[in-house]
């Protein structure tokens, strides 16, 4: 029997779509395409980390065409199938898969130490990143030093000018060139949103998680900020997930600001789909916003501002007072300097970014 295992429509398992599709056998397969290198990427981490680590797919597809790409991450869902050869969550299956198998590249992003232990285990040519070594996350090579240090020293950190995606193309020995992120907006699915689209929607995304809560907002701030949308002529939408059920419902009530209720990881992307810009802190709802291509008015406080690559679409806001909290869950102040940030100054900054 003849096979051809080094084609990237080869499975092995079950038939492959070309056989599927036309009857080929491998033998006389017109639509042979050898894999030209089997790539392993590893990223684990949260679903907005996973999202803007996709722009080195597009990095590898142009360097590579031809190439078979493995991803292995513990949120497979927001991952965009059709760009990524291989998709696959990090269990016991996945570990025998990567222990025989040898790749040419292998990537590992994260400096958690199940990550870096996988990636002791990868066969490869080439590995970039991170690994487990004596029992401890350490750089692979010299690349991913920056990176690294920038985890390990605040003071290094706040002095970064470097943009996340910079810093692992840089990782990876790549050339950024602002390549995009890539995201299902998910317009096939059939999901139906009951609002008017005579004033342009501005989502508001109001929460920010449990790790970093010394990015929160006041409702007080956000109830005077949708009331400046409002009588500048806009519409706002107020998002969040279960977390931020409650706040929302109590901004409905007090404002009037439409909020249909919290959904499914689709639905949701779909839901940000129909803004035209989205007011957010730094958290999830921020890299569906900035993948979706949507307008953004970012607020950030106790990140490095260089960190975030917003591609020429949206704008920063920070608070007036100076932050005392890089990288902390709690204010040391007691009373987070976020609540010097202007809902005046957010309305005004929203209006000049949809007018860019």
């Amino acid at each position: 029997m003849f096979y051809r295992s080094d084609c990237t429509h080869y499975k092995g398992h079950i038939p492959c779509k070309p056989h599927k599709e036309h009857g080929y056998h491998c033998d006389t397969c017109p639509a042979y395409t050898k894999v030209s290198k089997r790539i392993l990427i590893i990223k684990l981490g949260a679903i907005g980390d996973v999202i803007r680590t996709t722009p080195l797919i597009t990095a590898y597809r142009k360097l590579y065409p031809n190439c078979k790409i493995t991803w292995i991450t513990l949120s497979p869902a927001i991952l965009p199938a059709g760009a990524i050869d291989e998709i696959l969550t990090l269990d016991v299956n996945t570990v025998l898969y990567v222990a025989n198998t040898r790749f040419d590249i292998a990537v590992c992003l994260d400096k958690e130490k199940e990550a870096g232990g996988l990636m002791s285990m990868v066969k490869a040519e080439e590995k970039y990143g991170y690994i487990l070594k004596d029992g401890e996350i350490q750089p692979v090579n010299e690349l991913a030093y920056h990176k690294f240090k920038t985890g390990m020293f605040d003071d290094v950190s706040k002095a970064n000018t470097l943009s996340y995606q910079k810093e692992i193309f840089d990782i990876c020995g790549l050339e950024y060139e602002g390549q995009p992120y890539l995201l299902d907006a998910h317009r096939d699915k059939g999901f139906q949103w009951n609002f008017s689209r005579e004033r342009k929607i501005i989502g508001l995304n109001t929460g920010c998680g449990d790790r970093w809560t010394t990015r929160l907002w006041s409702t007080e701030k956000w109830i005077e900020l949708i009331g400046l949308l409002q009588k500048a002529g806009l519409q706002p939408l107020l998002l969040g997930g279960a977390q931020e059920h409650a706040r929302n419902q109590q901004l409905h009530e007090a404002t009037g600001a439409w909020y249909p209720g919290h959904f499914p990881l689709q639905q949701f992307i779909n839901l940000i789909d129909q803004c035209d810009l989205v007011v957010t802190q730094v958290t999830m709802g921020m890299h569906l916003t900035i993948g979706l291509g949507k307008k953004i008015v970012l607020m950030n406080n106790i990140f490095n501002p260089h960190e975030f690559d917003l591609f020429g679409k949206g704008a920063i806001v920070q608070p007036e007072k100076s932050c005392k909290c890089f990288y902390r869950g709690t204010c040391v102040d007691g009373i987070s300097c976020m609540e010097t940030l202007s809902p005046k100054h957010v309305l005004e900054t929203v209006q000049d970014v949809l007018q860019d």
